[in-house]
């Protein structure tokens, strides 16, 4: 038996034992059957049974209810997209952008609203997210964000701040500036999830935990105790881990991004760095970096950078891959010189689902009975809950007012096959860090620099 606790902070605080509920032990039939027991097939378990209360609904996961991403992300609920505005915009047209990015707005005031009304105790706070310009090279960005943000008519949720305005708000070498939105919130995300479990549950939904699937097909999940044959929908909802499965394989690519937590800091420590307002910070760095405060004064500080294994492979050992984490730890240090010789305890990673355009996917085939809901590569918190809502409606043809979103009804293209995506993958990855070493160094930009950014957009 694995000792949960052990992969992740938020699930060594969750509060709970983490002790597995019962796997599935026989072939039992239902309305809804969904893989999957993280953020995405809770919510839409969760919205099945808010809204249609005599469904039969039944959730599996391999491990347990938010052993994934779920329990271990960066405890950002943001109301960014995978995609930013302006590839949005440049894909879907202006209303569309327009229209999802709302969308993701009210998703973390739902997120919240939940919180309160099940009685899930996830720490919601709302402190804003704060992305920096750390270097002149990164105030470009933060000013186009910006101008998408006015041209889809959302500008007054933005401010652009100074290199003194954002000091005020955390101090961090380098700034020269920011771009600050109130309206995310940071959260415990193993709360979140094993509360919305207990949700599901209290509404009449059943969590079958260390129950593997292997296999799914219209009307059914195959696992080892027996069929869940479902009459109404099968759900796949196992986000990165589905690409263990032989027929979604190249549907995502599992991107691995790790995380270091230091000790709790001192009111002293905290005193030289500010950040009172408790926001979700990151740059515009391409290897992307993202900070949170802990609801008990510790700081994280998480980052890309774990190298892709040959074929997709997940692993354990990947989740601490040690130069990364090392990586990591420095980069604290750089951010905060004054915290030299702080402690840190906790070191933890796993993967995220990255569909081959950025670009997340809900899906329901009414003929085959197959749903599925993927691909939010790193900004799953409060895209699973507007994803899952979205799903729910379908599955239940009640109109939700999300039907007409871009990541509806929609799929991304397959990776492409090994060894070409091994290459492919571990050289962007490569490419983008040499990049941002580059533009922190004030060196040119490397020759290949715009091959990487071609294929990284397509």
């Amino acid at each position: 038996m694995r000792d949960y606790r052990t992969y992740s902070f938020w699930l060594e605080d969750a509060g709970e034992a983490l002790t597995p509920r019962p796997s599935l032990a026989s072939s039992t039939d239902v309305d809804v059957a969904i893989l999957g027991g993280g953020y995405s097939g809770l919510w839409t378990a969760y919205y099945l049974l808010l809204h249609e209360p005599a469904l039969r609904v039944a959730v599996v996961d391999k491990e347990i209810a938010g052993f994934g991403a779920s329990g271990r992300n960066g405890g950002w609920c943001s109301p960014n997209f995978s995609v930013t505005a302006t590839g949005l915009e440049k894909r879907f047209g202006a209303e569309a952008a327009r229209n999802l990015l709302v969308a993701m707005r009210a998703s973390v005031d739902e997120v919240g609203r939940v919180c309160d009304q099940e009685n899930i105790d996830a720490r919601f706070h709302r402190g804003g997210v704060l992305t920096l310009a750390r270097g002149q090279h990164q105030l470009p960005g933060i000013r186009s964000s910006y101008a998408a943000y006015q041209r889809l008519g959302l500008g007054d949720r933005y401010r652009l701040l100074s290199a003194e305005e954002a000091l005020g708000r955390i101090r961090v070498t380098g700034v020269h500036g920011a771009l600050f939105t109130p309206d995310g919130a940071s959260l415990h995300p193993a709360r979140l999830v094993r509360g919305l479990a207990r949700a599901v549950e209290a509404r009449g939904g059943v969590i079958y935990e260390r129950t593997p699937v292997t296999r799914f097909k219209p009307g059914s999940l195959t696992t080892p105790g027996g069929e869940l044959r479902a009459k109404r929908a099968v759900v796949i909802a196992g986000e990165a881990y589905l690409t263990r499965l032989p027929n979604l394989h190249r549907a995502l690519l599992p991107v691995y991004s790790l995380i270091s937590l230091t000790e709790p800091l001192s009111a002293t420590q905290w005193a030289r760095i500010g950040w009172q307002g408790g926001e979700s910070v990151s740059s515009t760095r391409n290897t992307v970096v993202y900070l949170t405060r802990t609801p008990d004064g510790r700081l994280l500080f998480g980052s890309r950078g774990a190298p892709y294994a040959f074929g997709s492979k997940i692993t354990d050992q990947q989740d601490t891959h040690e130069a990364t984490v090392k990586m990591i730890q420095r980069s604290v240090l750089e951010w905060f010189p004054s915290l030299e010789g702080v402690r840190f305890t906790h070191a933890w990673g796993g993967p995220v689902g990255m569909p081959r355009d950025w670009m997340p996917a809900v899906r329901y085939n009414a003929g085959s009975g197959i749903a599925s809901i993927m691909g939010y590569t790193g900004q799953g918190v409060s895209t699973s809950n507007l994803a899952g809502r979205l799903l729910a409606g379908l599955i239940t043809g009640r109109q939700t007012g999300l039907e007409n979103l871009p990541l509806a009804q929609r799929s991304s293209p397959c990776w492409e096959m090994e060894p070409l995506r091994w290459l492919v993958v571990r050289y962007m990855q490569g490419a983008f860090l040499r990049i941002d070493e580059a533009a922190e160094a004030g060196r040119p930009r490397p020759m290949d620099a715009k091959v990487a950014e071609f294929l990284g957009r397509h």
